[in-house]
């Protein structure tokens, strides 16, 4: 009795929130979403994962290296057709513009057709916009902050032939600090995935660049999106986006003329096929949808679709089923994860494996008795529990429920905390005057 007391006193309180996906998640902010899709509140507490070299596979390259001549675009070669110079942007602080591609470019996976270049040195890879794209869901050689209308020679200019983008932040300076030097430094987004940092003028370390006004960040990013269940909505969409997955670099290695190329990776995103879903050997834990028909893990853009017609449990229910053991006659009802593309379940016994003759009564006797002494302990525990739980609400004070009830821990469920503050100025469509402090943003209310 007092260990069923114990294994129930330990036993975590079930939690409210209805969206706790696991603790690889950053969770980014929370945001109303109305016609204009920008943020209007936001939050943010939580961690993101480490760069696992799941999704994109690098490697650096110094000055030293012939690799880093041969991945630089040199755009001044380039016909004045084949290159823009985007007049907004090379004219502006703090403004993104919204760029179509020629091709699909696949980006984690998913496959993007129209991208947003922003003056502060990264692209904006996301689908809806709102007023922290620094947070999340970048391609980021040089996120900092830049000014290019400080100077006329300062640009952002792009080129696009149909299997390479590239886009150029030519001798932009940091704000208020432009005496330091211009950079100068691109992004190219080949058309089978691969991207590649190049970085031609470099006068300041990176690691000394300010963060204060803007986050300084060189790396990849991506999210998803999820909508809060329709009892908690308000008078507008409510929101949140969580960060999956980042890849971080080492800054001391960007100098002048060094680069930077990201592979990617297979992913469950690219199959077609539950077959091919299931049986290659490219990818792993992938599971099939039958309902949308689509191969993922469950950790992309797409997972809240893949939550709401309830694909989870589709993957699990086709996969598990029960086994009869006639060798030793009896029989075990229990899951097992293997992959299944039918619709039906395959049973584990063949007609040839079932008796044709007469029924062996003693083997009848024998199962009969193992599954009535395995119900009988079965109903035991489930009383001891519930008298367990009846002595602990009615004798709370009692030596030990209280005793549990002192040792559990009051922090086991991590808080959210929300914060509402005046605006000011800020990057206008793209950033809200927020800053990143070890993995929690904060950022004010939008007006």
């Amino acid at each position: 009795f007092s260990y069923i007391l114990l294994v129930i006193g330990m036993l975590p309180i079930k939690r409210r929130d209805s969206y706790n996906k696991g603790t690889f998640l950053k969770k980014i902010f929370n945001c109303n979403l109305v016609d204009s899709l920008s943020v209007n509140n936001v939050l943010v507490n939580g961690f993101s994962q480490e760069d696992s070299q799941r999704y994109y596979r690098w490697q650096s390259f110094g000055p030293a290296d012939g690799r880093t001549e041969n991945l630089w675009v040199d755009l001044n070669n380039l016909h004045k057709s084949q290159v823009r110079i985007h007049g907004i942007l090379s004219n502006t602080h703090r403004q993104a513009a919204r760029v179509a591609l020629s091709f699909d470019f696949p980006f984690y996976g998913h496959y993007l057709r129209q991208i947003i270049v922003a003056t502060g040195g990264f692209i904006f890879m996301g689908e809806i916009t709102h007023r922290m794209l620094t947070a999340t869901q970048y391609i980021a050689p040089l996120m900092a902050n830049f000014d290019p209308s400080f100077s006329k020679n300062s640009t952002v200019r792009y080129s696009d032939n149909g299997n390479l983008f590239v886009v150029q932040w030519d001798k932009v300076r940091l704000k208020d600090r432009e005496a330091e030097g211009p950079f100068t430094f691109q992004a190219a987004l080949h058309k089978n995935g691969t991207i590649v940092f190049n970085y031609r003028e470099v006068p300041v370390p990176v690691e000394k660049i300010n963060s204060t006004e803007h986050p300084v960040k060189v790396g990849l990013s991506d999210a998803f999106m999820a909508s809060l269940s329709s009892s908690q909505l308000s008078d507008s969409k409510q929101r949140t986006i969580y960060e999956y997955h980042r890849v971080e670099i080492d800054t001391t290695k960007i100098v002048s003329r060094s680069a930077f190329e990201f592979l990617p990776l297979p992913t469950c995103l690219q199959h077609t096929s539950c077959d091919l879903c299931l049986t290659s050997n490219l990818t792993t834990g992938c599971g099939w949808c039958n309902t949308l028909q689509r191969c993922s893990d469950g950790i992309d853009r797409h997972r809240q679709e893949w939550l709401d017609y309830n694909c989870p449990e589709e993957v699990r229910f086709s996969t598990g089923f029960y086994s009869r053991d006639v060798s030793s006659r009896f029989i075990s009802f229990f899951f097992r994860w293997r992959h299944h593309c039918s619709s039906h379940i395959t049973p584990l016994v063949s007609l040839s494996d079932l008796q044709t003759g007469p029924p062996n009564h003693k083997g009848i006797t024998e199962n009969t008795a193992i599954i009535a002494g395995v119900v009988a302990a079965l109903v035991l525990l489930v009383a001891l529990t519930l008298l367990a739980v009846y002595y602990i609400n009615t004798h709370p004070t009692v030596a030990p429920p209280f005793y549990l009830m002192q040792r559990r821990s009051n922090n086991y469920w991590p808080s959210m905390k929300f914060r509402n503050q005046g605006c000011h100025s800020s990057y206008a469509e793209v950033e809200l005057g927020g800053h990143e402090k070890e993995g929690f943003i904060e950022a004010e209310q939008c007006c």
